[in-house]
């Protein structure tokens, strides 16, 4: 809405993966769509999204997850806030000329499954209507007052949930000090492979039921592409919290409520907007997660990475997968081996099995 404003209309679609805007790494493309009422057809009441990973948009290497980008232009595609449908019409030529800017970049290549992009991002576009048409079902069935009443009411139950998570670790973590403490601070640091560093502070404040997560003391953003988003360290607290949640609770904003987030800007977890962030958001991601989880004495650390892998050509042959590794063991449990426990896989239900075997060597 900064960008676009009252630009935006009923029949437009936005197309974003900026990590300035919200996103996590270029390859993961997301779809805005907003949802217009009849009682004011100047502003949304509701917008629809789905964010849909890709698996190649250009850049240095098939796949889009070079190791070796140092700028954020090596790594594909980038759309700040485009509209990739206006008024009903979906704009191809423009978004094709958007997925081959990369090619314009030395040792860069265009994106290599054009076709792919554009089918994959029209099924988005349908996903995000019948999202569209399901709110305005509801509105219809309850009325917007209703309906938006209790969208608020769901982020009021997950801020009740993080309120009463933080009071339980404060009074767990004062009775094993044999103290009554209002107020309580966390701390936890680990490492990148580099050296870089990865500090916090978490204060919880008993009174209030809120905490401060503060990443005072962590490295300056590198050359390379570990660098992390904004968004991927709200990501991996919200993670947290929902994981040490003892009871079911749909996952939304409003876990965020009591949480006060201090990064230091022009670190590894604020970059600069031009900045490499590629790996950031399966590297750096999880060793955050590892660490707050660390600060909370939650369980012992994962492997510290979403274990990535990808092979193709410049031509049209690309694949991208992750690789299970390890979960750390807690007060009840054993770690296991070949786990898929990162914050990349987080379901809202657990699938049907699908793998036979698998083994460890």
């Amino acid at each position: 809405m900064r960008t676009i404003g009252k630009d935006l209309r009923d029949g437009d679609v936005i197309l974003s993966n900026h990590p300035s805007a919200g996103g996590s790494h270029l390859p993961d493309l997301t779809i805005i769509t907003p949802v217009f009422h009849q009682s004011d057809k100047e502003k949304p009441v509701f917008f629809v999204a789905n964010r849909g990973h890709h698996a190649d948009i250009g850049g240095l290497t098939p796949g889009s997850m070079p190791p070796n980008s140092t700028t954020l232009l090596q790594e594909g595609a980038q759309f700040l806030s485009f509209k990739i449908v206006e008024q009903g019409q979906f704009k191809e030529k423009e978004l094709i000329e958007k997925l081959n800017e990369p090619g314009k970049q030395e040792n860069c290549s265009a994106t290599r499954t054009l076709m792919h992009n554009i089918a994959d991002l029209k099924a988005q576009i349908a996903a995000n209507l019948k999202g569209v048409k399901l709110v305005q079902e509801l509105i219809d069935i309850y009325s917007l007052k209703v309906v938006q009443a209790y969208m608020g009411y769901i982020q009021d139950n997950a801020e009740t949930a993080v309120k009463d998570l933080l009071k339980t670790i404060l009074h767990c973590l004062s009775e094993k000090e044999h103290k009554n403490k209002d107020k309580i601070k966390l701390q936890a640091i680990d490492y990148m492979d580099d050296g870089s560093k990865i500090c916090l502070c978490i204060e919880i404040d008993g009174q209030e039921s809120k905490a401060k997560f503060d990443f005072t003391g962590t490295s300056e953003q590198v050359w390379y592409n570990w660098n992390t988003p904004r968004s991927i360290t709200y990501s991996a607290i919200i993670y947290c919290l929902r994981a040490m949640i003892a009871h079911e609770i749909p996952l939304n904003n409003g876990c965020m409520r009591p949480i006060e987030v201090i990064l230091p800007q022009g670190s590894l977890l604020d970059p600069h907007k031009d900045a490499a962030v590629v790996g950031g958001n399966v590297l750096t991601s999880q060793r955050i997660v590892d660490v707050i989880l660390r600060a909370f004495r939650a369980c012992a650390a994962s492997q510290g990475c979403t274990n990535n892998i990808t092979w193709g050509d410049n031509k049209a042959t690309s694949y991208y997968e992750t690789v299970a590794g390890g979960a750390g063991a807690g007060p009840n449990w054993h770690g296991r081996s070949e786990f898929l426990s990162s914050s990349s896989f987080t379901f809202p239900k657990p699938p049907p099995p699908g793998v036979s075997k698998i083994n460890v060597s």
